[in-house]
């Protein structure tokens, strides 16, 4: 008796998804203690194709933690530390003069580190605008342009950057333009007592941990595209919409308190990473369509980079977290019309 394959459903494949993500966190956990909320941002860019900016003082393994990511998914991983005299070049890659054997002359394109899966620009404020900018490009475009050609960066890219908030002295601030192009900026904060505990105990003994590889890249590309198909409902479309739009301090909507305390709010790149990360949350989750829930919870690393506040919020103490805090709680969703029989 012949049996026939049952299609598989898109529940199916969220499913199976929602399983290579917990096991993508145990792996990462083995060498990663604690951390929970920054990883799951972390894994909510790379399955939108977004960027992440992660901010955090020295030593809290935030070059450690995107190395271990590259293992697990099986992917090519280069880092670059950025430095007040690195150049352009040095992240893109340059022509080179090459004489053959008939002496006849040729330029060759040789690859910068920039050619690769998952790019970690470490301490990237350290270097000048104009080496800065040289990612922008590849993080938006992803090709990277040297002389008259144009070459297409390898799929799946994503650049993960981090930053020290602490120290002034010899660094370049990332211009908001640069800002703008990562999904998610990551506060990356000090470990609870017990993990700074666990921390002590288990990097003090000199073991090797290995993890094992999860997705390749190419299973990460086929989940890139079943993220993009999770449900966003009119009414999460029309609240998204609204709450960035209560961000900018001259819009009639935005509330007082915005009015007051900020300079400038988010623009519509926003509102597309807020659906896209609320879409990689119900996907992780297993959920076909993304909720209200969903948006709220990675609002904080979608806007704390496209808000800035004045000097007034700056004298009161008020940070941008607590402007966006406020506006969660203050930013009605959308009413749902009722059908009537």
């Amino acid at each position: 008796m012949s049996t026939v394959n049952k299609p598989r459903s898109l529940g199916d494949f969220l499913q199976e998804f929602a399983y290579q993500r917990r096991l993508m966190q145990e792996e990462l956990q083995k060498v990663i203690v604690g951390q929970n909320e920054v990883i799951e941002q972390i894994f909510a860019a790379i399955f939108t194709r977004g960027h992440c900016l992660l901010v955090g003082v020295p030593g809290l393994a935030k070059t450690l933690m995107v190395s271990t990511l590259a293992r697990i998914l099986d992917i090519q991983f280069k880092r670059i530390q950025f430095t007040p005299d690195l150049m352009p070049s040095d992240i893109t890659g340059t022509n080179v003069l090459e004489e053959d054997e008939h002496g006849r002359r040729s330029f060759r394109f040789v690859e910068g580190p920039i050619f690769t899966n998952i790019l970690l620009a470490d301490e990237i404020n350290r270097t000048p605008p104009k080496t800065q900018a040289a990612l922008l490009q590849a993080m938006q475009e992803r090709e990277v342009t040297v002389g008259q050609a144009t070459y297409p960066l390898p799929e799946p890219f994503f650049t993960i950057a981090t930053q020290n908030p602490i120290e002034q002295e010899g660094t370049y601030p990332l211009p908001e333009a640069q800002l703008d192009r990562f999904m998610f900026n990551i506060k990356v904060d000090y470990p609870s007592a017990d993990e700074e505990e666990k921390i002590l105990a288990v990097t003090t003994r000199q073991e090797k941990v290995e993890v094992r590889k999860v997705l390749s890249g190419k299973a990460i590309l086929n989940v890139q595209r079943l993220v993009g198909s999770v449900a966003v409902t009119q009414y999460v479309v029309q609240y998204v919409a609204r709450l960035v739009r209560a961000t900018r301090p001259k819009d009639p909507t935005a509330p007082q308190f915005v009015r007051e305390m900020v300079d400038w709010g988010a623009g519509p790149r926003a509102g597309q990473f807020l659906i896209m990360g609320g879409k990689s949350l119900a996907a992780m989750d297993g959920r076909f369509s993304v909720s209200i829930e969903d948006v709220q919870k990675v609002a904080i690393p979608v806007l704390r980079h496209r808000i800035s506040t004045n000097f007034q919020a700056q004298a009161e103490g008020i940070t941008t977290e607590d402007i966006i805090q406020r506006l969660i709680r203050e930013t009605p969703p959308p009413v749902i019309p009722k059908f009537e029989r």
